[in-house]
């Protein structure tokens, strides 16, 4: 049952105080404001000096509430600023991170380019040039350093030819397919490459260590002329290699010659190019035994 619209106080002392006071309130804030009423239309002056007086009275308290107010403004505004650079600092940093890895890829695209263009102006260098190819790939933990190389028989490769890139002498070809062919490294350990520094032609042999370097030897036993920086390059002794490819550069001396690091690191090395044999005619049979301790190592 729903309870009476119309309740009583009864007989509660408070009750009938509290309804008696909000009665006589009400009646009193009525004639005050017809009181104020009539002295704005009677006495327009004294209703000004008491509107004056009014404001004056409720200055504080209305500056004390704008100063709050302001502060809580100034708060909120300040909260939003935190939560909204908080977001555009992700989104910066979003930003950064996109246009490093474009950066990256800008710079590595570059390198390329700066490959293939050493690589077409070596072509042009060399115009018997037999092919130009992609080294796709190389053995990093074998004991024997060969490449594969992205052209075969069909383009005209024989096995003994020099595979050389703009930074040097990558190695000779050792097997061929009819669209692939494995390439001997010149840091493998059945290669020696005839050698000479190129300051003073001294000659000497560069035998592969299997770790990218060279053990260089000079002719002349019982001298050791080399030194830190030296600059070897191909001699042309031996009929397979033309005179003047890079090959390596002395890093350190050892007791009877040095150790050289190989410039045409094949890790690096993207693209190379096949040139005929030096002097063909002397070259009849290419370290036969290096090709079959590479097929005995690859059913190892």
């Amino acid at each position: 049952m729903a309870p009476p619209t119309n309740r009583r106080p009864g007989f509660s002392k408070r009750a009938q105080y509290s309804i008696f006071a909000s009665y006589l309130l009400g009646i009193s804030g009525a004639i005050i404001g017809l009181l104020l009423l009539l002295v704005s239309f009677i006495d327009p002056l004294g209703f000004s000096a008491l509107r004056t007086i009014g404001a004056e009275t409720m200055a504080p308290v209305s500056r004390t509430l704008s100063n709050i107010g302001g502060a809580t403004g100034s708060a909120g505004g300040e909260i939003s600023a935190y939560f909204n650079a908080a977001s555009k600092n992700a989104a910066l940093q979003r930003e950064v991170e996109q246009n490093r890895i474009e950066i990256l890829e800008a710079r590595a695209l570059r390198q390329e380019n700066e490959r293939l263009k050493r690589l077409l102006k070596l072509d042009e260098e060399v115009p018997d040039s037999i092919a130009m190819a992609r080294l796709i790939s190389s053995t990093a933990s074998s004991s024997r350093r060969i490449a594969t190389l992205g052209v075969g028989s069909s383009s005209g490769l024989e096995i003994g030819q020099p595979v050389r890139s703009p930074e040097g002498l990558v190695g000779r070809i050792l097997e061929t397919g009819p669209t692939t062919a494995r390439v001997l490294l010149v840091s493998d350990g059945k290669n020696v490459t005839p050698v000479q520094r190129a300051s003073d032609s001294l000659p000497a042999f560069a035998t592969g260590r299997g770790d990218g370097t060279v053990d260089i030897q000079p002719i002349n036993i019982g001298t050791n002329p080399f030194k830190g920086g030296d600059l070897l390059i191909t001699s042309g002794s031996g009929g397979l290699y033309s005179p003047g490819i890079p090959v390596a550069v002395v890093i350190r001396k050892t007791e009877t010659g040095a150790i050289g690091r190989v410039l045409a690191n094949p890790a690096k090395v993207s693209h190379a190019i096949v040139q005929p044999i030096f002097q063909a005619e002397t070259v009849r049979q290419i370290d036969r035994d290096a090709v079959i301790g590479a097929e005995e190592e690859t059913d190892e």
